[in-house]
């Protein structure tokens, strides 16, 4: 049996994305153990974090091996609740932001310190002008400059925040300057544009609590490949039985049809037949012509091979899936079946609804 082309080409994209799903699962947690990711935490819970890295770096410096300062230690970032009314007993109060703390800086600092180096430049940790050239820092330099910036960043989140203050004067201000001339043609972003910002801002917060979610928990990427695994097999089950169910109704070849097959008459004689009862006013005779002048026209069709010992319900079957005859060939059975098999009486009506049907699978 010959398949479609086009089923096997779905099959093939199927198997492909569950290849590049398992791959971007594999690539999801590599990236969460590499890159660290964010917990929430309270600002007790973040000046301890900030007490540790402190400790951390400590040891490294004297140390200065592979053990000691190994990036690893440093943990996950931290989302604290950053309040305008201050803290107390290390705990927020107020309105504020959430703000993400990362340590970035920190695990490649302690990286190259464990790899024994005596001098390295320092990104992000000291200004150089464009231009000039300047020695490497020296490493113990570079980890001091860490441990001042850490005992700064404990400081800072233990001292109150700063009271909310009138910022009338300032907006006024600002106001005045907004109102000269060579500001009059600024306008704001655009609603769209802040709605696609937004959007992205939150797919990013997803993947992120994804990633942290993966690191806390490493059984939840085999728990995905296993989804995805059964989700595949699924779909590749539920494709093949529909190309079963497609391939049951297709043309045959021409062959020998049995010696009281429907198409051993030509179905213009059944439809000659039905119009002759109809016009007697003989309608349930007309709708038996009818039907089996149905009959004849789709096995004369190839859609079947001849069989003269199948049943009305059995040529249903034959049709079927997807194909469009198979509405008008179940209506026009269940009106034969009603008025030839149970005894229903037949009127004109009944008739005419029957031939618009049958013209319907090409009887006309």
């Amino acid at each position: 049996m010959k398949r479609p082309r086009g089923a096997l080409r779905r099959i093939c994209v199927l198997l492909l994305a569950g290849t590049a799903g398992l791959a971007c699962a594999q690539l999801l947690d590599s990236s969460a153990e590499g890159s660290g990711a964010s917990v929430n935490s309270t600002v007790q819970e973040y000046r301890k974090h900030l007490e540790g890295l402190d400790a951390l770096v400590g040891r490294c410096r004297k140390q200065r091996t592979g053990e000691a300062c190994d990036p690893y230690q440093v943990g996950a970032n931290d989302k604290v609740l950053w309040s305008a009314g201050g803290t107390t007993n290390g705990v927020m109060s107020g309105a504020g932001a959430v703000r993400t703390i990362r340590y970035d800086w920190l695990r490649d600092l302690l990286e190259r310190a464990g790899k024994n180096e005596t001098a390295a430049p320092a990104p992000g940790m000291r200004l150089q002008l464009q231009g000039t050239k300047t020695a490497p820092v020296p490493m113990d330099e570079l980890l001091a400059e860490a441990q001042q910036r850490l005992e700064m960043d404990w400081r800072e989140a233990g001292a109150p925040a700063a009271q909310a203050q009138d910022y009338g004067a300032e907006r006024r201000s600002l106001a005045a300057i907004l109102a000269r001339r060579e500001y009059q043609g600024t306008s704001e972003i655009p609603a769209r544009e802040r709605f696609w910002e937004w959007l992205a801002n939150k797919i990013d917060e997803f993947f992120e609590g994804l990633m942290g979610f993966g690191a806390r928990s490493p059984w939840l990427g085999y728990a995905l490949e296993l989804l995805l695994v059964m989700g595949l097999g699924t779909a590749l089950i539920w494709a093949l039985i529909r190309l079963e169910r497609r391939s049951r109704v297709r043309l045959t070849p021409e062959s020998e049809a049995a010696a009281h097959a429907p198409s051993m008459r030509e179905w213009p004689l059944w439809l000659k037949d039905a119009r002759a009862m109809g016009a007697e006013g003989r309608w349930r005779e007309a709708i038996h012509f009818l039907y089996w002048a149905s009959i004849a026209r789709l096995e004369q069709m190839r859609l079947w091979p001849a069989d003269s010992a199948r049943t009305p319900r059995e040529y249903l079957r034959l049709l079927k899936g997807s194909d469009p005859r198979s509405a008008q060939l179940t209506a026009l059975t269940r009106s034969f079946e009603r008025t030839w098999y149970g005894g229903r009486e037949a009127r004109e009506h009944d008739f005419d609804a029957a031939l618009k049907m049958a013209s319907e699978l090409g009887v006309e």
